[in-house]
């Protein structure tokens, strides 16, 4: 496929489950006929394209950094063949500003390194501060990413046995302020009662994980607008995590299996409040990339989320948070991106996603929308697209 020619896909659009036509002309997809265009599909299923808002290209499997750009392209490209044609990384410990305008990787919003406390988090992952540093750090770290800054809210403190802040919570309102006072957003790690209580009314831009949030914390980020990005697909391992920790520190396993049972109610609770929910899969470390469909099929299993909500953008979107490319709802002569898949009827759309027939292209079809140029944060705003042909 080559761009500048004009092509012709028809197919059932999901989630609409209605037969369409679409036309793409150079970086446009329109359903307005295009005289000459080739057709490269006329049956099947059309999806569009993923978000993952919750990646990490930085982080190899096991847990070690990256140690080079090429591997994190390796990463997106792995990514991108499982349908996701736009990534949120939520803290890289390897810099790869160089693909930001890759055409061969899904789209990208990017944290610098986390925010975290001394010898309290994953090792050679984040930058580690005492609390007297925090502000500073945050402020450095929203300059090296291209619209949002990680701050690690919580992880197990040894001397208490048990989950407890990284550092003294009153930091959390003063740092978060500085990463808005340089144009960036803040999406905070937070599994316990005390810090994710404290970090919402800190005024945080999305929560990650958020396994101890309250209905008096869900009231206030719906209040707020504050996004939750849950990865079930990391807290359904959180069993395994507490059977290592049960002998040296069996509070914190115990705790850490009294959210992992009670989270699926909580993302449930969110959702009908209205939060905005995102779909990530927390790749990076122990799970696998390419999981962004697999992480949608479990919020409808254990939480209960429509399938055609989370397909139609229910749960990528929403005040209070950048602006990731909105997956389906396509308009005429608006950028958007589409996979296909052959003809045999999917029971859902997030099963088409999650077994797909056909993958975006070797040299993808890549479209792609630029926002306003007033756009502050302009990197999460942009959708970009590609036409996958069934193989």
């Amino acid at each position: 496929m080559k761009l500048g020619m004009a092509w012709h896909v028809r197919g059932v659009v999901l989630p609409d489950d209605e037969v369409r036509d679409l036309w793409f002309d150079g970086d446009r997809v329109t359903f307005e006929p295009i005289p000459g265009a080739q057709t490269l599909t006329d049956r099947g299923f059309v999806l569009p394209g993923l978000v993952d808002a919750h990646c990490h290209l930085g982080i190899r499997h096991g847990g070690a950094p990256i140690e080079s750009v090429e591997q994190a392209r390796e990463l997106a490209v792995v990514d991108r063949s499982a349908g996701v044609l736009a990534i949120r990384d939520a803290g890289s410990p390897y810099p790869y500003p160089s693909l930001d305008d890759d055409p061969d990787v899904p789209r990208l919003a990017r944290a610098g390194r986390h925010v975290a406390p001394i010898k309290r988090y994953l090792r050679d992952v984040g930058v580690e501060v005492p609390v007297g540093g925090v502000v500073d750090a945050v402020r450095e770290q929203a300059g090296l990413g291209n619209g949002w800054v990680k701050l690690v809210g919580d992880w197990i403190d040894r001397e208490v046995g048990d989950l407890a802040p990284a550092w003294d919570v009153s930091v959390f309102e003063p740092a978060i302020a500085a990463a808005h006072a340089a144009g960036a957003r803040v999406a905070v790690h937070a599994f316990a009662e005390e810090s994710v209580a404290a970090l919402v009314r800190a005024g945080v831009d999305s929560v990650e994980h958020g396994t101890g949030l309250s209905e008096c914390d869900i009231a206030e980020m719906a209040g707020r607008g504050t996004a939750l990005v849950p990865t079930m697909i990391n807290i359904d391992r959180f069993g395994e995590i507490a059977a290592q920790a049960e002998e040296k520190f069996p509070g914190y396993a115990r705790h850490m299996l009294a959210l992992r049972d009670r989270f699926p109610t909580v993302v449930a609770a969110a959702y009908d409040a209205g939060i905005p929910i995102y779909v990530g899969s927390d790749a990076g470390g122990g799970i696998d990339h390419g999981m962004a469909a697999e992480e949608m099929l479990m919020l409808h299993a254990k939480a209960g989320m429509s399938h055609n909500g989370r397909a139609a953008g229910r749960v990528v979107g929403g005040p209070g948070v950048a602006r990731l490319p909105r997956p389906g709802r396509g308009r005429p002569g608006r950028r958007r991106g589409v996979r296909h898949r052959p003809a045999g009827r999917p029971d859902r759309p997030a099963h088409a996603a999650a077994h797909p027939a056909a993958r975006p292209c070797g040299q993808p079809f890549v479209l792609t929308h630029f926002p306003d140029p007033d756009d502050s944060l302009s990197p999460t705003s942009v959708e970009r697209l590609s036409v996958g042909r069934s193989e």
